[in-house]
């Protein structure tokens, strides 16, 4: 297998798959017929081109799509899921811890952010001191569209 079609190789693999069982209408399958699984879809095509082809550079984002596709499926089965914003400041977190893994950068980043997500998630009460995070973190959740397209305007004219 070529590694630098890979990527274009598991996102087709990964799509069509989707799309032909949906149009087999299977119904135990039919929950999963949204956009997380897009989301989920993606990220693991990145993540396993980022493995198999030994190129990086797409791990971080891998691993924020296979999260937030994850957890954004989680929320409707599982019933002890929270879509508490901690979970997003985790799923960074981890995602940062990927890339630490590799590129050996960006530990301390990963390992602030997962205590605060899990400060936030095992904490029954927010602090008064700790809402400016909560407020910031729902602010992004909110508008979280104007940021992707941000980002897809900084990635475009970037030099």
């Amino acid at each position: 297998m070529k590694k630098q079609n890979s990527l274009i190789g598991f996102l087709l693999i990964g799509f069509g798959i989707y799309f032909f069982l949906r149009q087999l209408n299977i119904p135990e399958l039919s929950p999963f017929y949204t956009w997380p699984s897009l989301l989920i879809i993606t990220g693991g095509a990145l993540l396993l081109h980022s493995y198999i082809a030994n190129e990086y550079t797409n791990l971080f984002a891998g691993a924020l799509l296979l999260g937030f596709g994850i957890h954004f499926h989680a929320i409707h089965y599982f019933g002890f899921w929270s879509d508490h914003w901690g979970i997003y400041v985790l799923i960074i977190g981890i995602a940062f811890l990927l890339r630490y893994q590799k590129f050996k950068i960006g530990l301390i980043p990963a390992l602030i952010l997962i205590g605060i997500g899990a400060f936030a998630l095992l904490t029954p009460v927010t602090p008064g001191w700790f809402s400016w995070l909560q407020d910031a973190v729902l602010f992004v959740k909110r508008f979280w569209p104007f940021v992707l397209i941000g980002l897809g305007f900084y990635m475009v004219y970037k030099k």
